[in-house]
C-alpha cells in the first residue's frame, strides 16, 4: 500500500526553541485510517498540523504522493489542498465573517467558476449533512463551541477530500452529533479516504483506527496496526496514554 503522507526526520520548535517534536518518521498509507494518541501537550496536534502542511518543520520533510510539500509549484499546492481537510479542535472559523462566508470561500478558492447558485447547494447540503441547521449568517461568536464544530467539519466536507485530517473533531459535541459526524468519518473511509485523526477518547480510537501511531514528548514511540497494539498489553507507552485518558 502506497504513503500518502511521509515525514521524514521532522523536528519542531515553539518560539522559545522548546523541542515540540523531535526526529519524528512516520508514513500515513494511503486508504487507511490511522490514530495519533498520546499524553496531553506530547506533541499530537503539532504532528498532525506539520503533516498537513499547517507547520513548516525546523528539519526534516513532509512528502505528499513523494513530492516534498514545501518545493511544490502553486498549482500542486493548490492540487494539494484541495484534495486535502483540516478539522482543527478549536474550528478556526473566521471571526469577522459569518458562517456562510466561512464555508464559500474553500469553494470561491478551489472551484472560482462554480456559479453562485451550485455554491449556495453545495453549502446547505454539508451544513445539514454535518447537523448544523440553524442560521448561516450570523457571526462564528453567536454559537457554542459544538456548533462552531460542526461548521468547521462542514467546511472540511465542502470539496470532496481524499485526505482528511481531524484534530479532536467530536469534542465538545453531544452524543448525537458526534455519532453524525463519526459515521461521516466511516463513509469517507469506505470511499477511500485517508484519515489521519488525533482523538483522546480510546473507545472512538478503538473504534475507527486501522494503525495506531503514539507520540509521547515529541517522539513516536509506537507505531502498529491497532490489533497488535492492543493485544501487546506490555506497550509502556500505549498504557500511558490508557491512563491519561481514563
Amino acid at each position: 500500500m502506497a504513503n500518502v503522507i511521509e515525514l521524514k526526520n521532522v523536528s519542531f520548535s515553539a518560539q522559545d526553541s522548546r523541542k515540540i517534536v523531535q526526529d519524528v518518521s512516520v508514513n500515513f498509507a494511503e486508504g487507511k485510517m490511522t490514530a495519533i494518541v498520546g499524553p496531553s501537550g506530547g506533541g499530537k496536534s503539532t504532528v498532525l498540523k506539520i503533516s498537513a502542511g499547517l507547520l513548516v518543520p525546523n528539519s526534516g520533510e513532509v512528502l505528499y504522493q513523494g513530492k516534498n510539500i514545501t518545493h511544490m509549484s502553486r498549482s500542486e499546492n493548490l492540487d494539494f489542498r484541495r484534495e486535502s481537510a483540516f478539522v482543527f479542535q478549536d474550528s478556526a472559523l473566521w471571526a469577522n465573517q459569518d458562517l456562510y462566508q466561512n464555508l464559500e470561500l474553500p469553494l470561491r478558492i478551489h472551484y472560482p467558476k462554480m456559479e453562485k447558485k451550485e455554491r449556495e447547494k453545495r453549502i446547505k447540503e454539508v451544513a445539514v449533512m454535518s447537523d448544523y441547521k440553524k442560521d448561516l449568517h450570523v457571526r462564528p461568536a453567536r454559537l457554542s463551541m459544538g456548533e462552531q464544530k460542526l461548521v468547521g467539519f462542514a467546511r472540511a466536507m465542502l470539496c470532496n477530500p481524499s485526505l482528511l485530517y481531524l484534530d479532536e473533531w467530536v469534542e465538545s459535541l453531544d452524543e448525537t452529533s458526534a455519532e453524525i459526524l463519526i459515521n461521516i468519518v466511516k463513509r469517507k473511509r469506505k470511499e477511500g479516504a485517508t484519515v489521519i485523526f488525533v482523538c483522546h477518547d480510546m473507545r472512538i480510537v478503538i473504534e475507527l483506527a486501522e494503525q495506531i501511531v503514539v507520540v509521547v514528548d515529541g517522539q513516536v514511540t509506537a507505531n502498529a496496526p491497532k490489533e497488535a497494539l492492543i493485544r501487546d498489553l506490555h506497550t509502556k507507552d500505549f498504557l500511558k496514554v490508557e491512563e491519561t485518558v481514563s
